[in-house]
């Protein structure tokens, strides 16, 4: 099944961090991208993330891509959504035995943001403070929710948007991939539209890039902006791993069957 759209992305070091805890995914042909921020000493971050991307991948390819062929279907599909939220959990058992073996990577995590193509349809599952948002007619969406101390404490009207900013706990998640066998895992679907982006990114970027910016030199550069956007994040500081991926929407998929 051709998929409609094309990606670029990039992972970063950063300035200040001895490694890289960030992992990600850009598999064209699969139409699958991936984002996953990790988290904890020794090592931990980089085997959680690493361990998610692999394991997501896999029950992709050995779930999703049967079921899709199979079945006949209408977007949003629910069978679709729930089983990418289950990859993510199949990852998140993975992670959470693999931490039960060696005890100096007990609490390990990671962020984790999917998104799979579906005909036009974008299908994500998400956990954690990395992102996904949609870019169209030069408006730029953020379509998941921050699973954030600071976040939720905005949404109960604790916080203001411009206090949670530069409050010290900003970077205190409250959901994760991996520290407990399963986990919450938000899910959504948008149909896209030729000339859409699609973009998955770690805290790295948006917690220095605001999203004016980030929706500028996007809609600018196109997909390539990727290293632009990698780059001014390093300027600015670059205290953490930075994480990008910016997907086109080129073309669509002719829709045989499907309901919108």
């Amino acid at each position: 099944m051709p998929t409609p759209v094309h990606a670029i992305g990039r992972t970063d070091i950063g300035r200040v961090r001895a490694t890289n805890q960030d992992s990600m995914l850009v598999d064209n042909e699969l139409g699958l991208y991936i984002v996953a921020d990790g988290m904890g000493g020794h090592a931990g971050g980089e085997i959680a993330s690493r361990i998610c991307i692999e394991q997501v991948q896999q029950e992709v390819l050995s779930k999703i891509v049967p079921l899709l062929k199979n079945t006949p279907k209408s977007h949003p599909d629910p069978t679709l959504l729930n089983a990418i939220a289950a990859a993510i959990n199949f990852a998140s058992a993975r992670i959470y035995e693999h931490s039960l073996e060696d005890p100096s990577l007990r609490g390990m995590g990671t962020t984790a943001t999917v998104v799979k193509m579906v005909d036009n349809y974008a299908y994500c599952a998400h956990v954690g403070d990395s992102r996904f948002y949609l870019i169209r007619k030069g408006f730029l969406y953020q379509m998941t929710f921050d699973h954030s101390l600071v976040n939720e404490q905005v949404r109960a009207g604790i916080l203001t948007p411009e206090e949670a900013e530069v409050h010290h706990l900003k970077n205190v998640i409250t959901r994760s991939v991996g520290y407990q066998e399963e986990e919450d895992v938000d899910t959504l679907c948008v149909k896209v539209e030729k000339g859409d982006y699609l973009l998955l990114c770690s805290d790295g970027l948006h917690g220095k890039i605001n999203d004016i910016e980030i929706s500028q030199i996007t809609n600018k550069k196109g997909s390539p902006a990727v290293q632009e956007l990698v780059d001014l994040a390093n300027e600015r500081g670059g205290e953490d791993n930075i994480t990008l991926i910016i997907a086109e929407v080129k073309s669509l998929p002719s829709q045989v069957g499907s309901k919108v």
